[in-house]
């Protein structure tokens, strides 16, 4: 009830009365986008434009520490849209394969089914990485839906990628089912796969990676020209740019400064115009809080490696970030790391909200805050009660006040759990980041050594200076916390 009451002097304050109904909520998802790679995260002119991110810059807050929970795909995407660290789950390390079951659990609350009891209409467009069904899907099994899924998790509505852009579905998924589907026989995929893999050869219409961004936003756009304006919607784009395979659109192929890579980053920027427009179009714009960021930090490389040979016409991936930095884009800013790592490149991701009215314009924010937050946020925006520390939203913590740019005495959250691709935990609080150094043991391995680190990123952004040794205290004090927050079942747990 407290939560509820703060919401509502909140929305008061800003606009003078309550909202007529609740914010519509657009919730953009890009694929392994850096932080440096976005023209308001300080991207040159001469490397690419955002114009459209630029303006929702301009028109509204632009946080500069916000986190993914981990700094790869699945992980963040389970913790976005259940408010829990995934490593509380058994994935412990990796993402999930392309024939894993469904990762949610369809009695845990989610972003979706938490709006949906308020009375918002819910879809998801774009890709989805977080499995179907109860058990591994033999590859060739399209004759049982994919379910449970999306819509058993709150979705009303899904269309999308599987797994990942370039994977070997080679098809869409349209709510529960291979969109277009004729037959169960197998049919020959004329395109090579960037992989390497073999399609799997779905009697149905095959996904095409050039155009793979446009067909998701045609899709996005119109689910939003469906809804009514009597009923709040709120929409999850995750989009398939920028992940591999760097497959640009024809309006933007050769449009950057920086090659294909910063090309591809463009499609990004022109998807989020498209979905800005129609929302202005449905008259709807300032009534939609929108927000944008990014699953986990993007590519970057300090000289080219031997990689495995692709097919034409695609180009390996590294090969592009190589070109983009050459010409003067550095994908992740000035933080170490990239993607998979577990420094800052890995996890500080863009983050910019606007909601015309209640989001003050030009407005910055250096509130430390996570993705697993949403849920929580989400639940004070539109009144909704949290679930319990232990039933649900176990990492989530509000930053409402920070997001409508309120003074606030308490941070959100005083303490975050970082966890790279390899399994190594990371414990951030106040300007200290400890890196606890032990990757998940492999099969057949030997147990890896820890390899501990500290910084303070108020000083020492770049993590370049390993303060391990000379203060102990810190060590001692963020390595008992992560302990605590790894014995116990919720973060919550010591707040409510």
């Amino acid at each position: 009830m407290k939560t509820m009451l703060i919401s509502l002097a909140l929305l008061a304050g800003l606009c003078g009365a309550p909202a007529a109904q609740p914010p519509n909520i657009v919730l953009i998802l890009a694929d392994d986008l850096g932080y440096g790679s976005v023209g308001c995260y300080g991207a040159p002119a001469k490397a690419l434009r955002t114009p459209h991110l630029d303006r929702m810059a301009r028109e509204g807050l632009r946080f500069t520490q916000a986190y993914t929970p981990s700094s790869l795909c699945s992980p963040t995407r389970y913790g976005l849209l259940t408010g829990r660290y995934c490593w509380r789950t058994p994935l412990k390390s990796g993402v999930l394969g392309p024939f894993d079951p469904l990762h949610i659990a369809t009695t845990r609350p989610t972003l979706a089914s938490l709006l949906k009891q308020a009375g918002y209409a819910t879809a998801v467009v774009g890709k989805w990485h977080l499995g179907f069904g109860t058990k591994p899907r033999p590859p060739a099994d399209v004759s049982s839906p994919l379910s449970p899924g999306p819509l058993q998790v709150g979705f009303d509505y899904f269309f999308g990628i599987p797994q990942n852009h370039g994977e070997n579905w080679g098809v869409y998924v349209d709510n529960e089912a291979v969109w277009g589907l004729r037959s169960t026989n197998h049919i020959e995929c004329p395109q090579p796969s960037y992989y390497g893999r073999k399609f799997m050869g779905f009697d149905a219409p095959q996904r095409d990676d050039w155009t793979a961004q446009t067909v998701l936003t045609d899709k996005a756009v119109a689910w939003l020209k469906q809804q009514s304006p009597a009923k709040p919607f709120f929409l999850y784009f995750a989009s398939a740019a920028i992940h591999e395979p760097i497959t640009p659109t024809k309006a933007n192929k050769g449009a950057s400064g920086s090659g294909l890579y910063g090309d591809w980053i463009q499609d990004v920027d022109l998807s989020v115009g498209r979905l800005l427009k129609t929302l202005d179009e449905m008259g709807v714009g300032d009534n939609t809080l929108v927000i944008f960021t990014s699953d986990n930090g993007g590519h970057q490389v300090e000289k080219p490696q031997p990689h495995r040979p692709v097919l034409a016409p695609y180009t390996f991936v590294m090969d592009t970030v190589w070109e983009a930095q050459q010409k003067g884009l550095k994908p992740n800013g000035e933080l170490r790391g990239q993607k998979g790592t577990v420094y800052e490149g890995g996890f500080r991701v863009p983050f910019v909200a606007r909601w015309p009215g209640h989001i003050p314009a030009h407005a910055e924010s250096g509130e430390l805050v996570s993705l697993v937050d949403l849920l929580a946020t989400f639940a004070a925006l539109v009144m909704v009660p949290l679930p319990g520390p232990t039933e649900g939203g176990e990492d989530s913590f509000s930053f409402l006040p920070a997001l409508l740019g309120q003074a606030h005495a308490q941070p959100a959250r005083e303490t975050l759990v970082l966890h790279s691709g390899n399994g190594t935990f990371a414990m951030r609080k106040g300007s200290w980041k400890w890196i606890e150094g032990v990757p998940v043991k492999q099969p057949g391995k030997a147990a890896p050594k820890a390899v501990e680190e500290l910084y303070d990123l108020a000083k020492d952004p770049a993590e370049k200076e390993n303060l391990v040794q000379s203060r102990p205290e810190v060590v001692e004090e963020l390595r008992a916390l992560l302990k605590a927050a790894r014995d116990q079942a919720s973060s919550r747990l010591k707040h409510d």
